[in-house]
């Protein structure tokens, strides 16, 4: 007992046995997370049933309603009015059966707590009925005795309104999009691996199907299927197993990406024992083998099936079975790490860039090459050998090589129309010319200090690179002569264009905009870049006070602004014009 201040005597919270509803709701919280969580335990419960079909119907991301229908061997008529009870199973009698089981559920948890919040219509027929059932549950038990109906092969098993009676959760999975693409991914990962069954998912009331898989033979065939040729195409086959008792007993196989694929985030599916599971220490393992192998920029599609003796799997450490704990889990990952890394290597031998073309330049380049290979050689002469580390992946002076190739070619009908902008830009040249004296010192001095501490070879390296292509958002590749450079793009330009500044002060080029920038809206999305995690609306008023403070500091230099760079504040709108 404790004693208040005032002497008062507070008795201690007393403890007590909660009733079974709430202790059921709880448990069904753990189980059904999301509505992702659901399908993946019916689409489980679907493949134990020996289906060779599996198709789902999915409504508001699941929220609404998720209807998975199978041709499975159905539900006997005796065993639905404890379908949906606790810890009802068929695939254990005994907690010993745990050494040797195969199937993907077991627990006996996943229909009864979508019972406990949601609505659950099962509809079943087996071999050799005449007619199927239809029964509701609610809260683990039926609504009503099952009812005889029309019913095809398998079973067809209705989740309605999950999560009605839990506010709170519902709040949160609002995103029905968000959900879709998660329930779309791990039928998509079945459907890679469960390669004799036909998978179909897509919104209720669509044609057109997000995942729609056959049957076959070939891992590689379902692979493009799903994730597209360009995945199917950059795989690698890996295959790894060990057969001593002593360190470890297991087989693997799969396929990784090579080099050559690109994507803007890691895929890694996983199966041991065909239990779609998530191991963290693994796909850090294979992480570490891409980072230190191929760029850091790629992210790699690995699909693995992993398969060792029953008794050397604990399949019973997480309440949705998404985790697994192995025997010598630790001797598994390196043996997998080792086979993936060795086959990188051999694999990162070979690589492969997609052609940039670069319309006319690379044309005639084309057309000369192909002159080249049909004019025979002159007898006599031999052509001269160069050696291979004197080859170069593209002649820098060939337009196609720099990156001006790549900007469209404006049609001459519409360079007729920039007579306007023409006579604009001869008035601008007639007026200034580069070779005039610069007439203020400050900028005559910084100059002269470019002039002194420029790097002659780094000014060769840029003035004759020919770009290669982006190595990640910041590093680009650069080739001159036989080298290849990272360059930093934004570094670079930043120096770049402070050179041209400097040399060009006075002496712009007119370029005229279709619609006048105004000021204002520019220097508050130049603010908004800036602090981008801020969304308090205070921020925002404080921005329209800079942007407006800044804009009538620009309308007092206007003339400034014009005279030295060819910039044109409007006095009355306020809006930005290059001349």
């Amino acid at each position: 007992m404790s004693v208040r201040m005032t002497g008062e005597i507070e008795e201690q919270p007393k403890i007590q046995r909660l009733s079974e509803s709430v202790v059921n709701r709880i448990a069904a919280g753990e189980v059904i997370q999301r509505p992702v969580s659901a399908v993946k335990e019916l689409v489980e419960n679907s493949l134990d049933a020996g289906s060779t079909s599996i198709n789902l119907s999915i409504k508001d991301g699941g929220l609404k309603l998720i209807q998975v229908s199978d041709d499975g061997h159905g539900i006997r008529h005796e065993d639905l009015p404890i379908l949906c009870e606790r810890h009802t199973t068929s695939k254990l009698s005994a907690f010993e059966d745990l050494q040797s089981i195969k199937s993907m559920g077991f627990r006996g948890e996943a229909l009864a707590s979508m019972t406990y919040v949601a609505h659950v219509t099962v509809t079943t027929i087996t071999k050799g009925q005449l007619h199927g059932y239809r029964v509701s549950y609610r809260d683990g038990v039926m609504e009503h005795e099952p009812r005889p109906c029309a019913a095809v092969k398998g079973t067809q098993i209705m989740v309605e309104n999950l999560f009605y009676n839990m506010a709170a959760r519902k709040k949160t999975l609002q995103n029905s999009s968000d959900d879709y693409s998660k329930i779309v991914d791990v039928v998509s990962r079945f459907a890679i691996h469960h390669t004799n069954v036909s998978f179909s998912c897509r919104k209720h009331g669509a044609v057109k199907a997000d995942v729609h898989t056959m049957a076959t033979s070939s891992r590689l065939d379902s692979i493009r299927t799903v994730y597209g040729v360009s995945a199917a195409r950059n795989l690698v086959e890996v295959e790894a197993s060990d057969n001593d008792p002593s360190s470890s007993v297991f087989e693997m196989n799969g396929y990784v990406s090579n080099a050559n694929y690109a994507a803007k985030k890691i895929t890694m599916v996983l199966f041991i024992n065909d239990r779609l599971v998530e191991w963290s220490a693994l796909k850090r393992a294979i992480e570490i083998v891409y980072a230190a192998t191929l760029p850091k920029a790629s992210k790699p599609f690995i699909y693995i099936s992993i398969v060792l003796p029953p008794e050397n799997i604990d399949v019973n450490v997480h309440p949705t079975k998404r985790e697994v704990s192995l025997l010598n889990q630790e001797v598994i990952i390196e043996k997998i790490q080792s086979v993936i890394e060795s086959t990188l290597r051999s694999s990162n031998e070979a690589r492969t860039f997609q052609d940039q073309t670069a319309g006319q330049s690379s044309i005639s380049r084309i057309d000369k090459s192909k002159e080249d290979n049909l004019s025979p050689t002159p007898s006599g002469s031999r052509a001269p050998k160069v050696p291979v580390n004197k080859f170069i992946r593209t002649d820098s002076l060939d337009p196609a090589g720099r990156l001006h190739a790549y900007m469209q070619v404006m049609p001459s009908g519409q360079l007729e129309k920039n007579v306007t902008l023409s006579a604009v830009r001869s008035s601008v040249r007639q007026r200034r010319s580069l070779k005039d004296s610069i007439e203020l010192t400050s900028v005559e001095e910084l100059l002269e200090e470019i002039n002194k501490t420029y790097d002659p070879g780094m000014l060769d390296i840029v003035k004759h690179c020919t770009y290669v292509g982006m190595a990640d958002d910041v590093f680009a590749l650069l080739q001159h002569k036989t080298h290849l450079y990272l360059a930093n793009v934004v570094n670079l330009s930043k120096e770049l264009m402070y050179q041209q500044v400097l040399s060009r002060f006075g002496h712009f080029n007119a370029i005229q905009l279709s619609d006048p920038a105004p000021v204002k809206d520019l220097i508050i999305l130049a603010l908004k870049e800036e602090d981008l995690d801020s969304e308090s609306n205070d921020d925002d008023t404080f921005k329209e006070k800079i942007a407006e403070m800044n804009t009538d500091l620009l309308k007092q230099k206007a003339a400034m602004l014009e005279e030295y760079f060819g910039i044109n504040i409007d006095d009355h709108e306020i809006s930005l014009d290059f001349l």
